[in-house]
């Protein structure tokens, strides 16, 4: 039997990085009501610490996260679906801080839309996405009827979806799903090197810039393109002369250390 609070795991490591963990391997990680409302607490609550620069957000066992518990579907689609609090994807596209999604076996369904709320997908050779909801009557409502499409293209996307087709790890990666694509045993290594080099970065940049791609996404290219110099007019702004002063020497040290290196 599950034991509530044991099914979504934190944790905080070393460096300003947080690991969360669904975990109910026995029914391949499928969500139940309580655990949603579990992980949607669990990013939120992340996103406000200050401690954490960078999530990587993964499952136990042999898979990834296998969807909604269909023994409990109907409390999962017709309970309160539109409390934003409550919502798992909803406050992983709120968080500001960079979320990498380290794909093991399947992502399924809720599982594939879970993954799509990631900003970096790394995946196990192996892995696979599936869309079902064409083949169980369920319509999507976590975004992969329109984020999918705009991330591999429409007519992948429709074959994916209308098919119910498993999506290969190694095609996800052609395609532009996947990131980077590693052997299963390297996977949560490979997530703490590229969270690892996130959080080596400027903390307040790295924050603005997700949110100006991610937000730029939505709109067409003119008005993303006047996004990005609007909030770039406010964040120079916004700088005073001594955080210029801070920036030019920082540039002009890291310049010198690496003409050194060349001579």
């Amino acid at each position: 039997m599950d034991t509530p609070g044991n099914l979504i795991l934190v944790a905080r490591e070393p460096g300003g990085i947080a690991t969360v963990m669904i975990n109910r391997p026995k029914s391949l990680n499928s969500l139940t009501r309580p655990m949603m409302v579990d992980l949607a607490s669990a990013i939120k609550s992340l996103a406000r610490d200050n401690y954490v620069r960078a999530i990587i957000l993964s499952g136990s066992g042999r898979a990834f996260c296998s969807g909604v518990d269909l023994t409990a579907a109907e409390d999962v689609f017709k309970g309160d679906v539109k409390d934003v609090e409550t919502d798992p994807v909803a406050q992983m596209e709120l968080c500001p801080k960079p979320i990498i999604g380290a794909i093991n076996g399947f992502a399924i369904t809720a599982g594939f839309e879970i993954a799509l709320a990631c900003d970096i997908l790394i995946a196990a050779k192996g892995a696979k996405f599936i869309d079902t909801h064409a083949k169980f009557g369920i319509f999507p409502s976590w975004g992969l009827s329109q984020k999918l499409s705009r991330i591999i293209g429409p007519n992948k996307a429709r074959e994916v979806s209308l098919s119910a087709m498993p999506l290969s790890a190694e095609n996800a990666e052609r395609w532009g799903l996947v990131n980077h694509l590693v052997e299963e045993r390297d996977l949560m290594n490979k997530a703490r090197e590229v969270a690892g080099a996130i959080v080596k970065n400027n903390q307040d940049l790295v924050l603005r810039y997700k949110s100006v791609i991610n937000d730029g996404i939505k709109l067409d290219l003119g008005h993303a393109l006047a996004l990005e110099k609007e909030r770039a007019h406010e964040y120079y702004n916004g700088m005073t002369k001594e955080q210029f002063k801070k920036m030019q020497e920082f540039m002009a040290g890291r310049s010198s250390k690496k003409f050194a290196s060349k001579i």
